[in-house]
């Protein structure tokens, strides 16, 4: 028996776009052809796009999924690539509901169909919502390589359809994923894979999703590893691939066994496939990118894929000479080009030099559209008439800026880009109608400290390519502050950021009480304090633009808290 060559197709879907994903198919499955791929694996619910959420609750969007799926299998016979096994994920429904399901497409038709067995219900994962479980087994004979095929959480989970596949006897066992990107899941996901690929005996075929939906970014790293661990090929992070791998036969013949307890097994025998482009070069093996890079990476995914995919052209925000617009103008240059990213300066009265300047030296940097729209004018309209001091005056003056970019955005297109990061937004430092204005937020999910992290990066990263760095040093350097009373700075009110994101993320990301934080060092008033606003500040969380998640717990899909809540955490004592 001879190696099976197998592509994996990395790519990056539309949700609902059912005509443009199949043509999207047909050209990597025909590009796969070209590099002798005789099965050419894709990923979870390719057809449709994934999440579909409430879609999966539609029978005619699933009954639109399956007529899309038939007429692919015709699309990819008649251009000329019927002869290679084509592995997809799709919408399917039956009797007990909507399916994520996968298909086995040859010869122009629909041979084989896989439900997904174990449906995740945590964090960003409501599953169970749309989807009935599978318990079939689906086992497809191509040049006498038994392939089994699961979908993404069956190999999260123990027991389930690998075991089963074990025993049923495969000889590789093809795995396809929408497993969305956080930090430091990669290393995490490498671990799953390696699990399974042992318990199954044969070497895993893993192929993941690539590119942004909403707030989810999926960050591709396909991979192939083979039953003993070995990494047989890995593709690039944040970017469509195609990664072609030869899998060796198996050392000794596979035992077949026609039932497994629990499951129903369906065989498929394909005829001998034709074996063609054994020159082909050897496959890559990519490296993971750094820390910073890879959370940049997600960015401007995000981005890039919100405006593109939601038919927008260009991007507004405004550009306050801080480090937080900064980060995402520079983040929005990277993912749309300069010319499609305007900026606008808003000064009022408190606002300093330094900062127009800076705002002005960032667009200088970077070659984006640079306007200055002072607000003074517009401010004092509503302070005089109305009457307003204090919180009032500072809050009217963030209005009086969104309102402004709401209106260039509606005279000229641009998507309003929100610049606050996740600290902020957690201590409800955000003006509702003011700087939480917009349809996308990019740094939503980025604590303060990491926003600083990310700034340095990106220059050090421009300097090394000989680039010059977008990001104004004295951006970077000077104490934050919203500038909306004289000498205000962010610490008046708050601890230093490197603290208050430690209590952040004990408090947000891990669920953890006031007195596991006082028993972890930090202090008992400074604390409840910080958790006293995190509470309170709900409403205004509800409210914000949806931005791209990074961290392993964020607002919105993953923290899901009442806003009518009358529960505090004020301590043993």
């Amino acid at each position: 028996m001879q190696a099976l060559r197998i592509a994996l197709a990395q790519t990056n879907p539309t949700v609902g776009d059912l005509d443009d994903n199949a043509k999207l198919i047909v050209e990597w499955t025909s590009r796969a052809a070209q590099d002798g791929a005789q099965v050419v694996l894709f990923p979870e619910m390719v057809t449709t796009g994934y999440p579909v959420e409430d879609l999966a609750l539609r029978p005619s969007f699933a009954a639109a999924s399956r007529g899309a799926l038939d007429a692919l299998a015709i699309a990819l016979d008649r251009a000329g690539c019927g002869d290679v096994v084509t592995v997809v994920g799709f919408l399917d429904r039956d009797h007990a509901g909507s399916r994520n399901s996968a298909a086995v497409l040859f010869g122009g038709a629909v041979i084989s169909r896989y439900d997904k067995h174990a449906l995740p219900t945590y964090r960003v994962f409501d599953e169970l919502r749309y989807f009935a479980p599978g318990r079939k087994l689906s086992i497809t004979e191509v040049n006498g390589f038994r392939l089994g095929i699961v979908v993404c959480e069956d190999i999260w989970q123990p027991g389930g359809p690998v075991p089963a596949y074990a025993a049923a006897g495969i000889d590789a066992l093809l795995c396809l994923n929408a497993s969305p990107y956080e930090r430091g899941k990669d290393a995490i996901r490498r671990s799953v894979v390696e699990r399974r690929a042992a318990e199954a005996g044969v070497p895993v075929v893993y192929t993941n999703l690539v590119g942004g939906q909403d707030e989810l970014v999926f960050d591709g790293g396909s991979m192939v590893v083979a039953s003993d661990g070995t990494l047989l090929g890995r593709s690039p992070e944040f970017t469509e691939h195609l990664l072609t791998v030869d899998i060796p036969a198996p050392e000794a013949p596979t035992r077949s066994q026609d039932h497994v307890d629990g499951w129903t097994i369906t065989r498929n025998a394909l005829p001998d496939l034709l074996v063609r482009g054994w020159d082909s070069p050897a496959p890559s093996v990519a490296e993971p990118l750094s820390g910073e890079e890879q959370v940049w990476g997600a960015l401007v995914t995000g981005l890039r894929d919100y405006v593109h995919k939601n038919g927008f052209s260009s991007v507004i925000l405004g550009l306050s000479g801080g480090i937080d617009s900064a980060v995402v103008a520079a983040i929005a240059v990277d993912a749309l080009g300069s010319e499609a990213v305007y900026g606008v300066s808003m000064p009022s009265q408190y606002s300093s030099e330094h900062s127009r300047s800076d705002a002005d030296e960032f667009a200088r940097r970077t070659g984006i559209d640079f306007r200055t729209e002072p607000i003074t004018a517009m401010v004092s309209a509503f302070v005089d008439q109305l009457e307003l001091t204090g919180l009032a005056e500072e809050n009217i003056q963030a209005r009086c800026r969104g309102m402004t970019l709401m209106a260039l955005s509606n005279s000229a297109g641009h998507l309003v880009l929100a610049t606050g990061n996740k600290s902020e937004l957690a201590v409800g430092y955000s003006t509702i109608y003011g700087d939480a204005v917009g349809g996308f937020a990019p740094i939503k999910d980025v604590p303060k400290s990491l926003v600083w992290d990310l700034a340095r990066w990106r220059n050090k990263a421009a300097t090394e390519r000989g680039e010059v760095p977008p990001i104004p040093e004295d951006s970077i350097d000077k104490p934050p502050s919203a500038e909306l009373r004289p000498g205000q700075l962010d610490t008046d009110s708050l601890p230093d950021y490197d603290e208050l994101d430690a209590i952040l993320f004990r408090y947000v990301d891990c669920d953890q009480g006031l007195e596991d934080i006082v028993a972890a060092g930090f202090d008992r008033s400074t604390a409840q304090e910080i958790l006293r606003k995190v509470d309170i500040a709900e409403y205004k969380r509800r409210q914000y633009p949806i931005g791209t998640k990074i961290t392993s717990r964020a607002f919105g899909r993953d923290r899901r808290m009442p806003i009518t809540n009358r529960w505090r955490e004020r301590g043993d004592s």
